[in-house]
C-alpha cells in the first residue's frame, strides 16, 4: 500500500458513520481566495458535533467528555467559493477510551472530487481529573452497530 494510499481517510472498507452537507462559507477564504487550510478542520469539526448530536444515550455528563487528542489533514485541491461540500466520517479504530474518526471532504455534487481527507482521534477523559475513562457505550454502540452492519447514515 502507498503512502497516499495509507492516508486516505475513507475508503469503501469502513462503513459511514455520516455524510454531512454543508456550504463553503465566504468568511472561510483567506488572501490567496481559496479556503484557509483551518477551515476544513472546522468542517471536519461541524461533521462530527452533526454525527453526535444524534447519537442515542450518553456520550458527555459532568464526569465524561470527548477531546482531540489528534488531528490530520491531507489537502488534496483547492477549494474555493462558492461551493457544497459534504464531510464524510467513518470509525478507523475503537479503542478503550478513544475512537478514531476518519473524514474526508468532497464535492457535493461529485464525490470523487476530494478536496481534503484525515482522521481524529477523540479521548473520553474525565473533565475534573483529566484523566481518561472508558469509551462510553453509546459511542461504542454507534460505531460497532455500523461496523457489524455494513450500515451507513446520510444527513
Amino acid at each position: 500500500m502507498s503512502t497516499t494510499d495509507a492516508n486516505e481517510a475513507v475508503d469503501a472498507a469502513m462503513p459511514l458513520l455520516a455524510r454531512v452537507p454543508m456550504a463553503v462559507r465566504w468568511g472561510d477564504l483567506d488572501a490567496f481566495n481559496h479556503v484557509n487550510n483551518a477551515a476544513f478542520l472546522v468542517y471536519a469539526q461541524e461533521a462530527r458535533l452533526d454525527w453526535l448530536a444524534g447519537i442515542e444515550g450518553a456520550w458527555f455528563d459532568e464526569t465524561m467528555m470527548p477531546v482531540v487528542a489528534a488531528a490530520q489533514v491531507n489537502y488534496r485541491r483547492q477549494l474555493g467559493w462558492p461551493a457544497r461540500i459534504v464531510v464524510e466520517l467513518a470509525t478507523r479504530r475503537l479503542g478503550n477510551s478513544s475512537v478514531t474518526i476518519a473524514h474526508r471532504i468532497v464535492d457535493a455534487s461529485d464525490d470523487t472530487l476530494v478536496y481534503a481527507d484525515g482522521e481524529v482521534v477523540m479521548v473520553w477523559i474525565d473533565p475534573a481529573g483529566g484523566r481518561s475513562v472508558p469509551l462510553p457505550p453509546a459511542i461504542r454502540a454507534a460505531c460497532q452497530s455500523l461496523v457489524e452492519s455494513g450500515a451507513t447514515t446520510s444527513k
